[in-house]
């Protein structure tokens, strides 16, 4: 049933209870973060693998789940609006929420597998998400391209951790990160690295596994704003960060993290200048935002540890704010596209003002907390251990770039000339402007007073991923230096490119065709060949043939079993053969002849027949072995077995060949060669000593235990009795078939 606009409001407030009490739990515990002291719960889970669903919330934790919390109780109250009559707004509320606990269980987990359990649970959560509009093809796509990309990188992850686990003995994290040269002396480290890399790198949207996260854009928006600010491509980050101690300060993690996190950063900001939906050219935006944080990261010193948390911050407040002021945009006018909005400040002032503050500190001007973000990344650039010019450089051309970009989404919609638009504009709802709003003042409000912002917040989460104290010195105004040079040149720079973008996405347009050769042309490749792979053995393998199926069985077995067999064994028996009676080579004679019989006769009641003189034979055997619970039991199923075919195949019409003498032949061959190789293992195992522990441990309690002196019924009726019940059970259910086959054949002339 469809919802009303204002119901659906309400619900978003009912909604945002939960992350909004979180959110003060959280907050409630930032002095005595502050103070060292770190809030821990733990559970037993599997308590035999050291496994423990274990939560600490020391500064590093706090300040994501902060933000996780936070942003989330706004967007909740957003979406409530932004979705109201939607069929299904509940189910939204059930995955949104789900996504925000998967992704503080990730930030919070003290245990590594605790925190793959979470990992695994936001991608599954990002990916009905993502897909939540099923009934479009695109949204369907994207979702299955991020679960795709993300599960693989998850899967990577999986193996990487217990790399980790077992070279420190332990899966406590606090363990592991007390143990970090022991992991980077162990001889798996370089695999270790990979294999943690690979996983964040997915999640985070790292180059060159960054073309899911533009396709992400076929979410609702309030799940865009949400992705990009607070989740999901932080949890990489936050990966990143959180193992620093323990992976960090090698050359492979210097080279492969900055480089990876600085291409990742000019690469989105370039791409974002391409874009005319500004969805989309906030997608790219978050892109560059990833690398720096993860080219920060990598260089790993104490300035670039801080710098990256304050742009943490500094993102996910002019993101979220951004991304909330597009849905605004788009719910009051009906589009998203640059080309088609102009002048809305006048009809949409309180929208345009969140937009103009939050794109202020995106481009990093004073006296947002932008400015501050992107001062410390200039210092922490220049006095990066390696590449120091090439890594200013390369934040310069990426903040220059992003510069531009906070204008086309500032300025163009709201300033200029009015531009007509499918909708006439107005003012949202409260909803809809109130989390533009508030991130953007937090964004104003952190800058103008950075001092306690940085105590309470910055230098905790620092000094955790330092594992010592780490100041967060964060001011508006440090004197004329370099940085301050640099951040006028990229301002200037940026102001210009804004002027020519015109130029630029038309240049853009003359090299459209060289984006068919990136990744994402790749995966959609690898994609097809899996398919096509998949097609071609499902052909192969599962074609409706139960012949081929048993066919493919036997060859399986005989080629892996017998490879292995005469690799390590081979045809070398030691046992004396007795030399068999007479009436044993009869019984043998008969049995091999009945086999062939049922192989070769037309008439399925003779075949039938043959098959019960085969397990009759075997019965004579057991006699003659000294086994007659096991004959009178061979003669008992045999005896209903062909009674019961009898009865269900004496009416169907005689068998017909359909194979030619080719496949016979080869068919032939593959049973001889199969019961050859079952013959020879059967000997070689007889042949093989063994004490076994179960032939005295069925004969010692066999009377004490069962009450009974015969061992055999006593295995089936007592020690194996469920399994001996369940085959009671299938011989029941098949009889009833039978009997419904019989009560219900057609009379003869039915079917003439």
């Amino acid at each position: 049933m469809a919802q009303n606009h204002t119901s659906g409001g309400v619900s978003g407030w009912l909604a945002a209870l939960l992350p909004a009490a979180l959110t003060v739990l959280f907050a409630s515990m930032i002095g005595r973060v502050a103070s060292g002291d770190i809030p821990m719960l733990v559970v037993d889970w599997v308590p035999l693998l050291e496994v423990s669903l274990s939560f600490q919330a020391d500064g590093l934790a706090l300040l994501f789940a902060l933000l996780v919390s936070g942003i989330g109780a706004l967007v909740c109250i957003y979406a409530g609006t932004y979705l109201a009559g939607h069929r299904h707004l509940r189910r939204f509320y059930l995955f949104i929420l789900l996504f925000m606990i998967s992704m503080l269980g990730i930030v919070l987990a003290g245990n590594l597998i605790t925190l793959y359990v979470f990992w695994e649970l936001t991608s599954i959560t990002s990916y009905l998400l993502i897909g939540f509009d099923h009934e479009k093809e695109e949204s369907r796509r994207a979702a299955l391209q991020a679960l795709l990309v993300t599960g693989a990188g998850g899967l990577a992850l999986l193996a990487g951790f217990i790399m980790m686990g077992l070279a420190a003995g332990s899966m406590d994290i606090a363990t592991i990160l007390s143990r970090g040269s022991t992991i980077r002396d162990h001889a798996n480290y370089l695999p270790m690295l990979l294999l943690v890399l690979f996983g964040a790198f997915t999640k985070s949207a790292q180059f060159p596994f960054h073309f899911w996260l533009p396709e992400a854009m076929a979410a609702p928006t309030p799940v865009s704003a949400y992705l990009h600010s607070a989740t999901m491509v932080k949890a990489g980050i936050y990966l990143l960060a959180r193992f620093t101690p323990v992976l960090g300060g090698t050359d492979a993690w210097y080279g492969i993290v900055t480089t990876a996190g600085a291409t990742t950063m000019v690469l989105g900001a370039w791409l974002a200048l391409r874009q005319s939906d500004l969805k989309r050219i906030l997608a790219y935006t978050t892109l560059s935002a990833l690398g720096a944080l993860a080219m920060l990261i990598g260089v790993g010193t104490g300035a670039a540890i801080t710098a990256a948390m304050v742009f943490l911050v500094v993102h996910s407040l002019y993101k979220g704010a951004l991304f909330l002021v597009t849905g605004g945009v788009d719910h009051a006018t009906g589009t998203r596209d640059i080309g088609h909005l102009g002048g809305l400040r006048r009809s949409m002032p309180v929208t345009a003002s969140a937009a103009v503050l939050a794109a202020l500190s995106m481009a990093g001007l004073p006296p947002l907390l932008g400015f501050i973000g992107k001062e410390l990344v200039y210092g922490a650039t220049l006095d990066a251990p390696l590449s120091a010019t090439l890594l200013t450089g390369t934040a310069v051309l990426a903040n220059m770039l992003m510069v531009a970009a906070a204008g086309i989404v500032a300025i163009g919609p709201f300033f200029g000339d009015r531009v007509p638009t499918p909708h006439e504009p107005h003012e949202p709802a409260t909803a809809l402007w109130l989390g533009p709003i508030v991130l953007a003042v937090l964004g104003l409000g952190a800058g103008l007073f950075p001092s306690g912002f940085g105590t309470s917040l910055i230098a905790p989460a620092t000094g955790a991923i330092m594992r010592s104290a780490v100041a967060a010195d964060l001011g508006l105004w440090h004197g004329f230096n370099t940085m301050l040079l640099l951040s006028g040149i990229t301002v200037a720079l940026g102001a210009g490119t804004y002027l020519v973008r015109g130029h630029i996405r038309h240049l853009f347009a003359r090299f459209r065709g060289i984006g068919r050769f990136g990744p994402g042309r790749w995966y959609r490749l690898a994609l097809d060949g899996i398919l096509a792979f998949a097609r071609f053995q499902t052909r192969l393998l599962q074609n409706g043939h139960l012949g081929r199926y048993i066919t493919m069985v036997l060859l399986l077995v005989v080629g892996l079993a017998g490879f292995t067999f005469f690799s390590r064994h081979g045809l070398s028996f030691q046992r004396t053969w007795s030399s068999p009676e007479f009436h044993e080579y009869v019984i043998a004679g008969v049995i091999l002849a009945a086999a062939i019989t049922t192989t070769l006769v037309r008439s399925r009641l003779l075949a039938i027949a043959a098959l019960g003189v085969i397990g009759y034979g075997v019965a004579l055997t057991y006699i003659l072995i000294g086994a007659p619970d096991l004959a009178m039991t061979q003669f008992a199923i045999e005896t209903l077995t062909v009674f019961l075919f009898v009865l269900v195949l004496y009416r169907l019409p005689r068998f017909a060949r359909f194979s030619t003498r080719k496949a016979r032949l080869r068919d032939a061959i593959i049973a001889i060669c199969s019961g050859a190789l079952f013959t020879i293992l059967v000997l070689a195992v007889t042949e093989a000593p063994g004490a076994s522990r179960l032939t005295p441990f069925f004969a010692e309690n066999s009377l004490p235990g069962g009450k009974g002196r015969n061992i055999v019924n006593v295995i089936l009726v007592d020690f194996r009795a469920l399994d001996t019940l369940g085959e009671i059970t299938v011989l029941s259910i098949a009889a009833i078939g039978v009997y419904a086959l019989l009560k219900l054949r057609t009379t003869p002339g039915d079917d003439e």
